[in-house]
């Protein structure tokens, strides 16, 4: 049954991309031959007035395959007539629509269980803050010069400190002030802390929640970027990678602790499966918002033979990343 609710979630994510681009197909009227949920072949499908909603075999993607997006066609309402202004917005619709997707679970979450706020309520005695000049009430806006949306983003710049010193800014009322403090290890937990506690939301009202689910998701994405870079600079390790079978165990584990983790996991997997989307890379959908965005600044064509090389590339690739990431997963899987 978990396995059943971590597709779903998963499920989830996939419908609300594709939605995405399928309404703003539709808003700049452009034909949508087939909307998809899975990959592979074709399990059950239902015609609409001109649209064919499909679910295929394999619950690892989706598609929704518009008129004119795969070769040219003449009908006035096919993707390839439209503006490239008309196309960067469809393309982007995806992956934004998994990003407003995270804010709404995290909003919806912090609204049951509360969250936490990155103002301080208490001060742990003999710990590298306790001789500094903080105060209860105090709110941390920067870490290093970089701006904290959440509790979490503290948390996470002075895990990454590795103990090297760190520089905090705070608001406290109507001055600001900037703090160095060097993290120990804490011997209960073996990670880095400073000794700062935060604030408790318990019970936040509609309109802080929708702007906690905001900021938890600006921190998400930071945050996914950020892992990225450690990733490419080879600072990461292999076993920190996996595919979607690690997805699914993981998702089916969250769900056994009950539906708000799950619902918060899932929120984090929407923006991760935003940001990913984004990358300028050929055959995602950022690769193809880099490409609109060089037509509308230049006012130049590019070669369609060029860009279907390209493309097919691209995903050639991303299929061979796809089946080593999956390997990984069977041979050496996560552990939870």
């Amino acid at each position: 049954m978990y396995i059943v609710m971590a597709v779903l979630a998963f499920s989830l994510l996939v419908i609300m991309h594709e939605l995405g681009h399928f309404t703003l197909a539709k808003i700049n009227k452009v034909k949508v031959e087939e909307f998809s949920v899975g990959m592979g072949p074709k399990i059950v499908g239902i015609k609409g007035k001109e649209t064919v909603y499909t679910i295929r075999l394999f619950p690892i993607g989706g598609f929704v395959k518009m008129l004119g997006d795969d070769e040219k066609s003449s009908d006035l309402r096919a993707f390839n007539n439209k503006s490239p202004l008309r196309k960067l917005s469809i393309v982007v619709a995806g992956p934004l629509m998994n990003i407003l997707l995270a804010a709404i679970l995290f909003g919806t979450v912090g609204s049951i269980n509360g969250f936490l706020e990155p103002t301080v309520s208490k001060i742990l005695e003999k710990s590298p803050a306790a001789s500094l000049d903080i105060k209860p009430g105090d709110r941390l806006v920067k870490v290093n010069g970089s701006k904290l949306f959440t509790w979490q983003d503290f948390q996470f710049e002075v895990a990454m400190s590795k103990g090297n010193d760190i520089d905090i800014t705070i608001n406290r009322g109507t001055t600001t002030k900037n703090i160095t403090v060097k993290p120990v290890i804490d011997k209960e937990t073996g990670s880095y802390m400073v000794g700062l506690y935060p604030t408790v939301v318990e019970k936040p009202s509609f309109a802080s929640s929708v702007a906690y689910g905001a900021r938890e998701t600006i921190s998400m994405v930071k945050e996914a970027y950020m892992s990225l870079g450690i990733m490419i600079s080879g600072k990461a390790s292999a076993k920190d990678v996996g595919g979607p079978l690690s997805i699914i165990k993981v998702t089916g584990k969250v769900a056994e602790a009950g539906i708000i983790p799950l619902l918060s996991f899932t929120a984090f997997l929407s923006t991760q499966l935003g940001v990913l989307n984004l990358l300028p890379i050929p055959a995602l959908d950022g690769g193809y918002v880099m490409l609109f965005l060089f037509q509308i600044i230049t006012g130049k064509e590019v070669d369609d033979n060029k860009v279907g090389i390209i493309n097919t590339i691209g995903f050639t690739l991303l299929m061979a990343l796809m089946v080593l990431v999956t390997i990984k997963d069977i041979l050496y899987p996560i552990k939870i």
